[in-house]
């Protein structure tokens, strides 16, 4: 949403415009991206040519700071010293800074309150927009209301005036750094460098097979790292139906004791499949943050009085 409202905004300026997210359906919970090209002299007919990823991107907008721990999310990938990155966080940006020992310039964007009700998060791709905006000082309020009006008009007048007051407001925030991303030039044929290929061996049947629990395979990477949200379940009310849950969980993240599903939290990316299916409603789910302060809790709490965390 963000880079359909940013493209639309520039379009709007002048520009000629390419914006296209990547993201794969088939992995619900993992990080998801998109990208922005911009190219003056619409008027001219001045097309782009170059497709896919950007390598080597002006502005970086992070809407989820959680991904910047997480080297697989790439969010990073291919920034310079003359990259302006803009983190939609609650952290300062000299924490920032030292945590991912950036020389460019760093901007925070600040997040709003924490909910419990993911449906109540603040509407960040606007948002991210409208700083974004900002920043390349380049689109005017005026065109970046526009475009919001054209992305989000089939949402409804009350979805579209709450998108224009938090891209309005994020636009503000950022008026002390407008302009600040600076146009970058292409990279001249005779600085080319050819790509770090990474060579894959070609393993036997035995190891390569797509089973999560085979040997040096996919067990190894902890893609519960990505989850925002934990499914949870309330043995209360689990009616037994484990086959429900566990065939449907796209990961194979459920597994069966006995006669009861247990939730691999290690390779749960938090999609919420199961949420959904769960027949009696037993699995629910509560923020990932509120879930690891529980677990610490008990653990202080089990240290305190000497019993084993597993036992309480």
């Amino acid at each position: 949403m963000a880079s359909r409202v940013l493209g639309t905004a520039l379009f709007r300026s002048g520009f000629t415009v390419q914006d296209a997210p990547k993201y794969g359906a088939e992995r619900r919970g993992a990080p998801i991206f998109s990208t922005v090209r911009a190219a003056r002299g619409a008027s001219e007919g001045e097309t782009i040519n170059e497709r896919g990823i950007i390598h080597r991107p002006d502005l970086v907008v992070v809407a989820d700071d959680t991904l910047l721990a997480i080297p697989a999310a790439g969010t990073l990938q291919g920034i310079d010293p003359d990259t302006v990155v803009l983190v939609n966080s609650r952290e300062s940006a000299d924490t920032w800074r030292h945590r991912l020992n950036l020389q460019g310039e760093l901007l925070i964007l600040p997040a709003g309150s924490e909910v419990e009700d993911r449906a109540d998060l603040p509407h960040i791709g606007a948002t991210c927009a409208g700083a974004a905006a900002c920043l390349l000082g380049v689109i005017e309020p005026e065109a970046l209301t526009t475009a919001i009006d054209e992305e989000l008009g089939p949402l409804g007048e009350e979805a579209v005036a709450e998108n224009r007051e938090n891209a309005s407001a994020a636009f503000e925030a950022m008026i002390a750094h407008r302009g600040i991303v600076t146009e970058g030039a292409a990279v001249p044929a005779k600085d080319y460098e050819p790509p770090a290929w990474v060579e894959l061996p070609v393993d036997d049947a035995s190891i390569a097979a797509p089973d999560i629990r085979a040997a040096a395979n996919s067990v190894q990477v902890r893609t519960g790292l990505w989850r925002t949200l934990r499914p949870v379940i309330d043995y209360d009310l689990c009616g037994k139906c484990w086959w429900v849950c566990s065939t449907f969980c796209p990961d194979s993240a459920i597994a069966v004791e006995g006669d009861k599903p247990v939730i691999d939290y290690d390779h749960c990316k938090g999609c919420m499949v199961c949420v959904g299916i769960c027949p009696p409603h037993a699995i629910g789910s509560i923020p990932e943050y509120l879930a690891q302060q529980r677990e610490q809790q008990t653990i202080e709490e089990g240290e305190a009085d000497g019993t084993d965390p597993a036992d309480r």
